[in-house]
């Protein structure tokens, strides 16, 4: 399995790399004032795709740490409700509980 991951990751490095070899060329951005950059293509699509990528990759990661947080304080209740259930069964018995009488006979069984 770990052969067809680095393959997949080679693979997608050699297709990135002649994608950008292919596109090598200048765009002219037009920034504010007046100015003009010449950007490589290539690049471009990098910074717009980390663009795109970062604010998704910040809410999955807020996202899990809440869940996460909220997964601990469950794991801490059922602890504690598990330590207090297990405390109540363990009581000590301090006096016996007296018999029980006996039953009265059933209409059945009367004379």
């Amino acid at each position: 399995m770990q052969f067809l991951k680095t393959l997949f990751w080679a693979l997608l490095v050699v297709i990135i790399t002649v994608f950008a070899i292919g596109n090598w060329t200048s765009v002219p951005i037009r920034l504010w004032g007046g100015l003009i950059a010449d950007v490589n293509l290539p690049l471009l699509l990098v910074l717009t795709f980390l663009a795109g990528l970062f604010p998704v990759l910040l809410y999955h990661h807020a996202v899990r740490w809440r869940l996460t947080s909220r997964l601990n304080a469950a794991e801490r209740t059922v602890a504690e409700l598990r330590d207090a259930a297990t405390a109540m069964t363990k009581t000590p018995e301090s006096a016996p509980m007296p018999p029980l009488p006996p039953a009265p006979p059933l209409a059945s069984e009367a004379p």
